[in-house]
């Protein structure tokens, strides 16, 4: 018995604005930008839910402000005989978290939104809590708590903004992976401290 090949018919996708290959057409595209204007680098493409993006924005903005703070409380109390190394690690972080800060408030306005630095509020919407600690060694597992804080903080919102944001979501990833390094820095010195 000879088989019979089986024929797949193809068919086309009905039509859209998007021409070959999926791409908008450059008149579209012109069109487009002139619409809204007023909304900056936010478009018509743009398809995450804006306001929620920017509240939860404005949360890890206060985390990391609140972060920068406890990091340079921690670089001015550090005493003994370790805290010179510590100190240092302190201020770097502070350095860090207050550039996330900065990057955080920037993609705010981008979106349209106003970054909320309101200091009366800060400690209430921040994620991480500010720890004095008691001494160095506290001090050090407190910064930890936070980076671990942070850290399952960004990687939900990474996960809720999906591909609907990538210029936030990468932003995130970068701020998410610093957060990481941050928290390994904490843990060597905590896992290998010595005495009180």
């Amino acid at each position: 018995m000879a088989k019979t090949a089986k024929t797949t018919k193809t068919t086309k996708p009905t039509s859209s604005p998007k021409s070959g290959g999926g791409f908008t057409p450059t008149s579209t595209l012109r069109e487009n930008a002139r619409k809204n204007v007023d909304q900056g680098a936010i478009t018509q493409s743009y398809s995450a839910d804006r306001k929620v993006i920017i509240e939860k924005l404005n949360e890890a903005l206060a985390t990391e402000w609140v972060c920068v703070l406890r990091y340079y409380r921690h670089y001015f109390m550090a005493d003994g005989m370790l805290s010179d190394a510590v100190k240092a690690e302190f201020l770097e972080h502070a350095q860090q978290e207050q550039a996330h800060a900065n990057k955080i408030a920037e993609r705010i306005v981008q979106l349209g939104g106003e970054p909320d630095l309101n200091p009366d509020t800060l400690t209430n919407r921040s994620h991480a809590e500010y720890k004095p600690g008691k001494d160095l060694r506290d001090m050090v597992k407190e910064d930890l708590i936070a980076e671990r804080i942070a850290i399952d903080s960004y990687r939900e919102l990474i996960d809720y903004v999906g591909d609907q944001d990538t210029t936030t979501k990468r932003m995130l990833m970068e701020i998410l992976a610093q957060e990481e390094e941050h928290a390994d820095d904490m843990a060597d010195m905590l896992n290998g401290w010595i005495g009180k």
